[in-house]
C-alpha cells in the first residue's frame, strides 16, 4: 500500500514548521505567502494532500452538509441539486445526500447527520414540522438547519426561497388581464404543499376579485403521471358547477401531465378551453409540445445565500428572492 505523506514531512521538505503546513492548507489563516508557496510546492511534490479528519477534531467542523429530499420524480430537482452541489464544493464542502422515504424519515435523517457530525442539514423542499425536532430519539443537540425552496414551519430555522407572493401576484394579473375568471388549482401532496404557499396566494387572489370558491384538485405526488391522473379524474366527475376555463398547477410537471390529458384524452384546446400555468420553468415546459407559461425560480441566488448562511457569511434569517415570470402560448 502507498504510504500517505504526512504535514510533517512536508514541513521538512519546505524547511518550515508543521503548523505552518497546517496554516497553508487553513483557509484564512494568516500565513505569508512565500511560506504557502513552499509548502504548495513541497505538498505537490511528497503527493500530499491534508487529512481532514484529522483537522476536523481540531476545529470541530467536518466541512460537510446533509441535503435531505423527498421529491426525486419532479425533474426541477436535479439542476437544482446540480448547483446547490457544485457551489458547495467549491467552498470546500462535501454535500451528503439523504433520501427521505417510507423506511426514512426525517428523525432517521436528523440522527444520521448527527452521527456523522455534519455542520448543518439542508431540507432541500422537503416539508418538515417543529414537533419532529421534539422527538425523543433525538439528542439534546443537532447541526444547524435550513430549509431551501420551501417556507420555514421552524421558529429560527431560516428560509432560502423564491418570493411566493410576489410570483403568485405577477402570475395572478397577468391571467386576470387575459380574462381568465373560473379558476381552478391543482397541488401536490398536501404534507408538501402547505410549505409552498402557492395555493393561499392564488385562492386570497381570486377571492378578492370575486371568487371565493376556487375549485381544487389535488395530486398525490410531483410527478406528471400524478397531474395526469389528477386532471382525468377531474374532467370525468366535473359538474357544470364546477367548470373552469384555467387551471393554475403549483409545478410545471404536474402541468406537463394535466396539459396531456387535456388535449389528447378529452379533446379540448389550451389555451381556448383551458388554460394551464405551470411554476418552475423546467427545460419541459418550454417544448412546443406543452409552451407552458410558468414562473423560474431564482436557483443561482437561492443557493448562494444558502451557502453563505452555512458558512457564516450571512446572517441566519429567512430571505425571499424574486424570480421571473414566463408566458408561453398555454395561458
Amino acid at each position: 500500500m502507498r504510504k500517505r505523506a504526512t504535514a510533517r514531512a512536508v514541513a521538512e521538505m519546505a524547511g518550515v514548521s508543521k503548523w505552518t503546513v497546517i496554516r497553508a492548507f487553513t483557509p484564512g489563516a494568516s500565513i505569508a505567502p512565500a511560506s504557502r508557496d513552499k509548502v504548495l510546492e513541497a505538498a505537490r511534490n511528497l503527493n500530499y494532500s491534508p487529512n481532514l479528519l484529522a483537522r476536523s477534531l481540531a476545529t470541530n467542523l467536518t466541512r460537510e452538509i446533509a441535503v435531505f429530499i423527498d421529491d426525486f420524480a419532479n425533474p426541477h430537482k436535479l439542476p437544482f441539486l446540480e448547483r446547490l452541489t457544485s457551489a458547495a464544493q467549491a467552498e470546500g464542502l462535501v454535500v451528503m445526500l439523504i433520501n427521505i422515504n417510507i423506511h426514512f424519515d426525517h428523525v432517521h435523517a436528523l440522527i444520521n447527520a448527527d452521527q456523522r457530525q455534519v455542520d448543518a442539514v439542508v431540507l432541500f423542499g422537503t416539508s418538515f414540522r417543529d414537533e419532529t425536532l421534539r422527538d425523543k430519539r433525538l439528542g439534546p443537540g443537532f447541526p444547524k438547519l435550513f430549509v431551501l425552496a420551501r417556507d420555514s414551519q421552524i421558529k429560527d430555522v431560516p428560509a432560502i426561497n423564491c418570493d411566493t407572493e410576489l410570483a403568485m401576484r405577477e402570475i395572478c394579473e397577468y391571467l386576470d388581464a387575459k380574462g381568465y375568471r373560473r379558476p381552478a388549482f391543482m397541488a401536490g401532496p398536501r404534507a408538501l404543499s402547505t410549505a409552498l404557499g402557492r395555493r393561499r396566494c392564488f385562492r386570497d387572489y381570486w377571492s378578492r376579485k370575486g371568487s371565493p370558491d376556487l375549485v381544487e384538485i389535488q395530486a398525490e405526488r410531483y410527478s406528471a403521471q400524478a397531474g395526469a391522473d389528477a386532471m382525468r379524474q377531474f374532467l370525468t366527475t366535473a359538474s357544470p358547477k364546477t367548470r373552469v376555463d384555467l387551471i393554475m398547477c403549483e409545478n410545471d410537471i404536474l402541468a406537463c401531465g394535466a396539459k396531456t390529458v387535456i388535449c389528447n384524452e378529452f379533446g379540448l384546446s389550451v389555451p381556448d378551453d383551458i388554460g394551464i400555468v405551470g411554476f418552475d420553468n423546467i427545460e419541459l415546459s418550454a417544448d412546443p409540445a406543452y409552451g407552458l407559461t410558468t414562473y423560474e425560480q431564482p436557483i443561482d441566488e437561492m443557493v448562494r445565500a444558502t451557502i453563505d448562511m452555512i458558512l457564516g457569511r450571512r446572517s441566519r434569517q429567512s430571505v425571499n428572492f424574486p424570480g421571473r415570470f414566463v408566458p408561453r402560448s398555454s395561458a
